[in-house]
């Protein structure tokens, strides 16, 4: 399920199918072997940030967060650095929410690029491929923007800079409901 969490100021939804999103979020749970229900919630990023405070103990907000459970799991992006990160990569605000989707799903599948040796990056570049998407997360990251297959703009601002990921689980869902599972970490 997506969830669009209202309002967002500065990044509208508009542009962005929550249908075409469903279906691309279930082929790339399939693709990274995402077993059960994931539900994504695209947030603004005081969400983004209360989530990563709480459960990595970060104030402040992040582009991406993963909530394993046993069976599926949770994904929450922020929609204002999904916005701003589209406009830095020259590319549309669906293509970044599905790159940001993506991400998610390979750590609902078990991978983390902090510590598996590539790993992750390179599960991430041949299904991105496979799906026709830009530059992946990790390529941003780990190259500060400056990946052979997307160039940031030269109006970089220093905010976007700042927003690389950093993959998180957590113990709860992110449905209001109560605790669900255990991470895998």
């Amino acid at each position: 399920m997506i969830i669009f969490e209202s309002p967002i100021s500065g990044a509208s939804t508009r542009s962005v199918s929550a249908t075409q999103l469903q279906r691309f979020a279930r082929r790339a749970q399939k693709l990274a072997e995402v077993q059960g229900e994931v539900d994504i919630l695209i947030a603004s990023n005081k969400r983004l940030r209360d989530l990563n405070r709480r459960f990595r103990r970060k104030n402040k907000p992040t582009d991406v967060l993963s909530f394993p459970r046993p069976s599926g799991g949770d994904i929450a992006i922020s929609a204002q650095i999904a916005r701003e990160n589209a406009q830095l990569y020259g590319h549309s605000f669906a293509n970044e929410l599905k790159i940001l989707v993506l991400h998610g799903m390979l750590h609902l599948a078990g991978y983390d690029h902090e510590s598996d040796n590539g790993r992750m990056a390179r599960a991430e570049a041949r299904l991105r491929s496979q799906l026709k998407l830009p530059a992946s997360l990790i390529d941003r990251t780990y190259t500060n923007g400056k990946s052979s297959q997307a160039k940031p703009r030269a109006t970089q601002s220093a905010k976007a800079a700042q927003n690389s990921h950093k993959p998180s689980a957590a113990k709860t869902s992110l449905k209001p409901t109560a605790a669900r599972a255990r991470s895998k970490q």
